[in-house]
């Protein structure tokens, strides 16, 4: 089915408004799945509903929970998102970290109990826009083994950064610290389809090309030791300093049964003068442009954002079964 951005939002916010949820917060979320979609991660947006509706109804989300702010430092601020999604805390933490940025050259934010990051390029890229540099990590339900190791402890850990490009769009990085987003793999199970056989492990440890077994077994980390060891960092980053549940500790964001998953976020928002002086945007332009120069090489974050230009303009096409699935909520 063919829809608008604005269609799209609005069926997303009817679903669960029906489910329970505060017509704010299912505003909040309802903008961060569209754009995902938008952005071609299909893994993070639309096929999201039905799960994020059938926890609010059965308490493991609170559709209802308004984030909170504490600000324990001068340049530092922790939020509780209160076991609800984790977009509305991520809408109230952009302004109040970019007006601390600006102000002392540096900010944080932990965010704690709470939910599915989504796609964090959406949430660093508001930064950017803005002219300042942000780096993001999330932790997620443990779906990845330490290296050598069959035992989930890990999730897949996305790390995502955004840096201004004068007069252009921003740089954006992200990454999901396995060789694919999990996403992916709950996308093909939904359809049925087999995934690539470096995508993730059974339960034997053994690789699979069936979507369920690999939903059941472990993820296959980007850059296998290297990646493992960078989902540790993330972790430590986003459980313990955040205050949040480790991944292991986690309840799945797949389906409506058991706690609240209660994940952690970091956001760390640095104003480019603060540190590089007046002359650091300009060097940020400096940069883009010796990377584009190579015809072969297109800047990270240009394919989403051209992709969401793009949708902004002609709209998105949705599967028929992720709208009905929608419209049966």
């Amino acid at each position: 089915m063919h829809l608008t951005l604005a269609a799209a939002e609005a069926l997303v916010i009817d679903a669960l408004k029906r489910s329970g949820v505060e017509e704010g917060n299912s505003r909040s979320v309802a903008r961060a799945l569209v754009a995902a979609e938008a952005a071609g991660q299909g893994g993070h947006g639309l096929r999201r509903v039905v799960a994020y509706a059938a926890q609010a109804k059965s308490g493991k989300v609170d559709g209802i929970a308004k984030p909170v702010v504490f600000q324990p430092f001068p340049s530092v601020i922790q939020i509780d998102a209160c076991h609800g999604y984790a977009y509305p805390a991520f809408d109230l933490a952009v302004p109040l970290l970019s007006e601390m940025a600006r102000k002392q050259g540096i900010a944080l934010a932990a965010i704690r109990r709470s939910h599915h990051a989504g796609v964090l390029a959406l949430t660093v890229e508001r930064f950017a826009e803005a002219g300042l540099v942000a780096l993001m990590v999330a932790n997620a339900t443990a779906s990845m083994a330490a290296w050598g190791g069959r035992k989930p402890v890990f999730g897949t850990n996305p790390i995502a950064f955004a840096a201004p490009v004068p007069a252009d769009d921003p740089i954006v990085i992200d990454l999901a610290l396995s060789r694919v987003a999990r996403g992916k793999i709950m996308a093909a199970r939904q359809k049925g389809a087999s995934i690539p056989a470096n995508w993730a492990f059974d339960r034997d440890g053994q690789p699979t090309t069936d979507a369920v077994a690999a939903l059941e077994g472990t993820m296959v980390p980007s850059g296998e030791a290297k990646g493992a060891a960078l989902a540790m960092m993330v972790e430590i980053l986003a459980a313990p300093l955040a205050g949040a549940n480790f991944s292991f500790e986690s309840t799945s964001l797949f389906d409506d049964k058991g706690a609240a998953p209660g994940l952690g976020q970091m956001l760390i928002v640095i104003n480019p003068e603060a540190s590089g002086g007046s002359f650091a945007a300009s060097r940020l332009g400096e940069l883009a442009a010796e990377i584009s120069s190579d015809p072969s090489v297109r800047l990270p974050g240009r394919r989403g954002q051209n992709a969401r230009k793009y949708a902004l303009e002609h709209g998105i096409e949705v599967e028929d079964d992720v709208i009905d699935a929608i419209l049966t909520i």
